[in-house]
């Protein structure tokens, strides 16, 4: 399944951007948005952190095509988030770990349809940093950049019996009894519950999901080799660097870079979401821009 606009023909610095759907690997109906240019540089793969939609990085996707003359970006929404509304006549269970493996992975072939011969690069935030671990496609990539790469277990944030109050005693018996967590409780987009749960029950491990020997993830990272830049910001109450450590160390045969910004470096706060504000196009975008097209 796969339907979209009719691509048209872009002028030269424009952005043609259009709506599409596609199938992720088990054929869950996903929603993305193919930003296109006439540019010679790279694809990019731009994928969320949790419980935030594809829209919040329209900007970012808008400037690599319009400004750094990427050929294609694409954002695209987690089943069960925003845009990808599960099916009611799907049956099966909505697991985050889907994200990862079925909805990564094709969001990915959906973007290499554009243009085969360009390079692929990946930009992700959160969970998205997750996902090139666990989504077993590293090899697809010439670089990858981590904005908050971290893992959610709520010792590590700077606000831990807050978060862990707002998980488990409040999220976890919402997602129960309704079967969604809903945006009021504070954590972003909607979610379904199933998928809110296993998010919080890795969340209450220390090592996170690497704690469960079924899932395999820390041999799963130790396969990755692709470059990866690692930003963080000071300000961040999630992205904490005890946090990022919890994740980073993992890849541990990857190149790793890491960046560490402040609020004076970028010209005002950051925070967990704060990097893909367009007011930091100049301080925080460029640099990144340029590594994801360099590799300096």
């Amino acid at each position: 399944m796969a339907t979209e606009d009719r691509a048209q023909s872009v002028p030269d610095g424009a952005c043609l951007t259009r709506p599409i759907t596609f199938a992720a690997l088990d054929d869950h109906p996903l929603a993305g948005t193919l930003f296109t240019g006439t540019g010679d540089g790279p694809l990019a793969l731009i994928s969320s952190a949790a419980a935030v939609a594809q829209r919040f990085y329209r900007r970012f996707a808008e400037y690599l095509v319009t400004e750094r003359s990427f050929r294609a970006a694409l954002t695209y929404d987690y089943r069960g988030v925003a845009a990808s509304r599960t099916p009611r006549d799907w049956t099966q269970s909505v697991m985050m770990l889907d994200w990862a493996e079925k909805d990564f992975p094709a969001a990915l072939a959906r973007l290499e349809q554009e243009a085969p011969e360009r390079p692929v690069v990946g930009v992700s935030q959160s969970f998205g940093g997750q996902a090139l671990g666990l989504g077993q496609r590293h090899d697809h990539f010439q670089r990858y950049m981590m904005v908050a790469a971290m893992t959610g277990h709520w010792a590590n944030l700077e606000q831990p019996l807050k978060i862990f109050a707002t998980m488990n005693l409040v999220g976890v018996p919402i997602a129960m009894v309704t079967g969604r967590l809903p945006g009021w409780v504070g954590l972003g987009e909607a979610l379904p519950g199933t998928v809110f749960r296993q998010w919080a029950r890795w969340g209450r491990r220390k090592e996170y999901f690497f704690a469960d020997p079924s899932l395999r993830a820390e041999q799963r990272f130790a396969e990755v080799r692709t470059p990866i830049l690692a930003i963080g910001a000071t300000d961040d109450p999630w992205g904490t660097p005890r946090a990022e450590e919890a994740l980073l160390k993992y890849y541990s045969n990857a190149p790793l870079e890491r960046r560490r910004f402040t609020p004076q470096e970028a010209g005002g706060p950051i925070g967990h979401l704060g990097f893909f504000r367009k007011e930091y196009r100049d301080r925080l975008w460029a640099p990144a821009a340029d590594w994801l097209l360099k590799g300096s």
